[in-house]
């Protein structure tokens, strides 16, 4: 895969399909629907270069917060029907006075939702919670609900990208033998974007290379290891050496692998921090002993092994 160019907010991976995703956005999962999850979107979106669009609400809530702020720039958000904070989301874009079309969106179908009448209507009741006219990536959340929910699904995920209601279709939480089960099926639209947990202590090297090998992009969610891994004594120090954080390592360290990588946090602070990885680069030698301490380390759950 040829390099791609990390030096501002703005790179960006061209997908299988031709359509492009900005390489950070982010996260919205436990951002709790209403105030908490729609102002970190505002916060990421560079809400402060649109006052007009905010209430009055919102806008005093950012005043007493920082008089004056940095844009973070972000043009990535990613959520889920089982976040249950699409209406947020929604609402946080709209209020942004970004152009939508400069805005990339992602959700998912939920696992209760798989099956193919379900799946279409559950991605509409998305959209229209979302308050969008199209979603730019939805995603099968997980591979769960046996073969035959997964072959349907798929099917409806192929329809409603047939009828523009979604751009991009892909799937997280898949392990290789569930990937295989799609692209065995002669789909009529591949997926695009594989969305799994990554970050040093776990890289999946067996799925990478299938992913690679298939044109399907990895997405790094809890790259920052859900806190866990903060404190390492040789990624605090990799961290001194550059004068980053922890967590603006392990983002950066995502990036050079030529991840997408989706940063959670309902924080202006951590949320403008983690924007600021690309300036800077790891060297070659950080790199690789990040590279070499793979333990397997699953923060949360591993659907990537469901039958």
């Amino acid at each position: 895969m040829n390099r791609i160019d990390l030096k501002s907010i703005k790179a960006f991976r061209t997908l299988s399909n031709g359509k492009t995703i900005p390489l950070l956005g982010l996260g919205s999962y436990l951002a709790t629907q209403g105030g908490c999850c729609e102002q970190a979107v505002l916060w990421a979106l560079e809400h402060f270069t649109a006052r007009s669009t905010l209430t009055k609400q919102i806008f005093s809530w950012v005043e007493r917060v920082l008089e004056a702020v940095l844009t973070a720039g972000y043009r990535h958000i990613d959520t889920a029907a089982f976040y249950e904070n699409e209406e947020s989301v929604g609402a946080a874009i709209r209020k942004s006075g970004i152009p939508r079309e400069d805005i990339f969106v992602t959700t998912k179908l939920f696992e209760d939702d798989q099956g193919y009448e379900s799946a279409i209507k559950a991605c509409k009741v998305s959209l229209k919670k979302l308050g969008l006219d199209y979603i730019d990536l939805y995603l099968i959340h997980a591979p769960m609900r046996g073969a035959e929910r997964r072959k349907q699904s798929w099917k409806a995920l192929e329809t409603l990208h047939a009828q523009g209601i979604v751009k991009s279709i892909g799937v997280s939480n898949y392990g290789v033998a569930h990937l295989k089960e799609i692209l065995d099926s002669d789909p009529v639209v591949r997926p695009v974007v594989n969305q799994i947990e990554i970050h040093p202590w776990l890289q999946r090297p067996e799925l990478f290379a299938f992913c690679e090998e298939n044109n399907i992009a990895l997405e790094a969610y809890s790259p920052l290891t859900q806190g866990h891994k903060l404190g390492d004594a040789d990624l605090v120090r990799i961290a001194s050496k550059y004068s980053k954080t922890p967590a603006q390592i392990l983002i950066r360290w995502c990036l050079q692998r030529n991840f997408i990588v989706i940063p959670k946090s309902a924080s202006k602070e951590r949320i403008q921090q983690n924007a600021n990885v690309f300036d800077f680069e790891i060297e070659k030698e950080d790199m690789d002993l990040l590279n070499s301490v793979d333990e397997n380390f699953v923060c949360e759950w591993d659907p990537t092994t469901a039958p």
